[in-house]
């Protein structure tokens, strides 16, 4: 949650129940400059207060947070992939609060900190990207510097390839969920911005040439509709090569097991093929457009949030 010196706020820390009192902390935070950690627990005298009564409890490190680091994110969402913030919690007064943002091929930030700490640090979160990883933790068992590692994936990218009438209500739908969406179809009656005035990029092209155009990244799902082979194959081979999180494919059983066997006959493997998710999305039974896009933005949500 951001707190501004004249009381503006971005976002939440529990959802509501103890809002007031860390604030209250962070407009002190904003004048002395001095980061603090607060507890709240259901055995503390302020449990009802803060609206804890009904049970848990909640650690929170309020600090500044400057210009230059919000700068170094910036950089770091420019690439497009995860990575890992990595802000001390627990140490001397030189260190405590300071923040070190992590990739795998970079950093950003952590100039106050000594290369031996960046070192530890560094390595400790590299593992956590690896391992997919949001915790606290002792970087090198050391018993002084605690660090909370926090793991940060770039916003989504639906890339739908096909500008049928399912594609409709699930732009929307996407779009409400924060996934930027792209839409793909070489037939222009498809892709016309009268079907899609809200979406950015409308490529009026086939996938091949269309793809070569959009960066896919591990943040990406894509998701096949028009059930044509000339169309949907070439783009399914695409993105079984690509580092998209999800793959799916709009169609019935039978249908789906006619698109494996044009696959396989391709020269496309069984464990790639597995990838595929089809019937597309969760079955919730519905029949109409919009309840198919849920049932496809669900499924999309389940695996991107078990990829987390």
């Amino acid at each position: 949650m951001a707190v501004t010196s004249d009381t503006r706020i971005a976002g939440s820390v529990s959802g509501g129940c103890v809002e007031g009192a860390v604030i209250d902390s962070a407009l002190k935070v904003l004048k002395t400059g001095t980061p603090t950690r607060l507890h709240f627990g259901v055995t503390d005298d302020t449990a009802w207060d803060v609206g804890l009564a009904c049970g848990g409890e909640i650690d929170v490190f309020v600090r500044i947070f400057e210009q230059s680091e919000l700068d170094n994110w910036k950089k770091a969402f420019k690439g497009n992939q995860i990575f890992c913030s990595a802000l001390v919690i627990n140490g001397d007064d030189s260190v405590l609060g300071r923040e070190l943002l992590i990739h795998e091929n970079n950093t950003w930030g952590g100039n106050d900190l000594s290369p031996v700490i960046q070192e530890k640090i560094i390595k400790t979160g590299t593992e956590f990207i690896k391992a997919k990883s949001t915790r606290a933790s002792k970087p090198d068992q050391d018993q002084t510097l605690e660090v909370f590692y926090h793991l940060v994936k770039p916003k989504p990218t639906l890339i739908l390839v096909g500008g049928v009438h399912i594609a409709i209500p699930l732009v929307n739908l996407a779009e409400i969920l924060g996934f930027e969406v792209i839409v793909i179809d070489p037939r222009k009656l498809f892709s016309s911005k009268e079907r899609f005035p809200e979406v950015k990029q409308l490529l009026s092209e086939w996938p091949k040439t269309a793809f070569e155009k959009i960066h896919v990244t591990q943040s990406t799902a894509i998701v096949l509709l028009t059930h044509d082979p000339k169309i949907d194959d070439p783009a399914i081979m695409i993105a079984l090569d690509s580092p998209a999180f999800y793959i799916g494919a709009l169609g019935s059983q039978k249908t789906h097991q006619k698109r494996i066997k044009r696959l396989t006959d391709s020269g496309i493997g069984k464990e790639k093929l597995a990838a595929i998710h089809a019937p597309v999305g969760l079955d919730l039974g519905g029949r109409s457009p919009s309840e198919i896009a849920l049932s496809v933005m669900a499924e999309i949500i389940q695996v991107w949030n078990k990829e987390k």
